[in-house]
């Protein structure tokens, strides 16, 4: 195996993603053993799931920028937010099945299609891929294309709620906020659930290794989320368009019950999980048997 792995050349690239300092020992404990872990697996596909704003775009950031360099890889790195549904999309279903798919997030708001032709062409080796981009900031796709014209040697899928089992119906139907109060007849749950089950589920087969980054509790993601904000507003020129504290902490409700069940011991299927502390750095991991 080709290693040129470079704490130095992490420890850069994280400054200018995150605008934190930290130690060559932390990288060597942390992200080195991360990305040995995807390299020596020996696997083709892979997923990347965890809480909101935990640092799955981050990881995946960074295994985009170094993995030929240090392992002579290259990596197809997508997201699942990129393959949400557009605004108008969403606006059909809302008015189909439930008013509360206008918002993006759940299982059912995305385009698992279009996801799955990416994943296919990647299969059969077909080039150019055309990759879509979402924009948060306007709640919409975006009109930007990244072509990727190059043979890719692995694909990485990042998503907040990759590789989520079917919800048991007690858990399902049990209301943990004021969002949930507005689903009395639990048509949004059950669709969203059974999207899960069925689409979700196919798609989450056709990969081979899963890191799963575990947040310690749902309380963090409201800080983590702001945090992710405030980057966004950075990247962009849309100034206008931040959500406010309000705005965040309603956006979150809507992946509670997902984002808890998965936090959940007996629902953790992970290859790699990496347990993370409440000011988001890595304290430890466990590897299990992949799914």
């Amino acid at each position: 195996m080709i290693n040129n792995f470079s704490s130095k050349k992490i420890q850069k690239d994280l400054y200018k993603i995150t605008k934190q300092q930290f130690s060559l020992e932390y990288i060597n404990k942390t992200i080195k053993i991360i990305f040995e872990n995807i390299v020596l697996s020996k696997k083709k596909k892979f997923l990347i799931s965890g809480a909101q704003g935990c640092g799955k775009t981050t990881l995946l950031k960074l295994i985009n920028k170094n993995f030929y360099h240090f392992y002579n890889l290259s990596p197809l790195c997508i997201s699942l937010d990129d393959y949400y549904l557009t605004k108008n999309q969403r606006s059909q279903l809302s008015n189909k099945i439930h008013p509360l798919f206008i918002t993006r997030g759940v299982p059912g708001t995305h385009d698992i299609k279009r996801l799955v032709k990416t994943i296919n062409l990647f299969d059969k080796k077909k080039y150019p891929i055309k990759l879509n981009k979402f924009d948060k900031l306007v709640d919409d796709r975006s009109n930007k294309i990244e072509i990727i014209s190059s043979k890719k040697d692995i694909i990485i899928l990042e998503g907040w709620c990759c590789n989520c089992s079917f919800i048991e119906k007690k858990y399902l139907e049990k209301n943990f906020n004021k969002i949930e109060k507005m689903d009395n007849n639990y048509i949004w749950r059950d669709y969203y659930n059974n999207k899960l089950k069925n689409e979700y589920r196919s798609l989450f087969n056709k990969f081979e290794y899963s890191i799963f980054l575990k947040i310690p509790n749902f309380k963090n993601v409201l800080d983590w989320r702001l945090n992710q904000e405030k980057q966004l507003l950075l990247n962009s020129r849309k100034k206008n368009n931040l959500m406010k504290l309000n705005d965040i902490k309603n956006f979150i409700l809507y992946y509670e019950k997902i984002t808890k069940w998965m936090l959940l011991k007996k629902n953790i299927n992970a290859s790699l999980i990496i347990y993370l502390d409440k000011n988001q750095k890595i304290k430890k991991f466990k590897k299990k048997a992949t799914f």
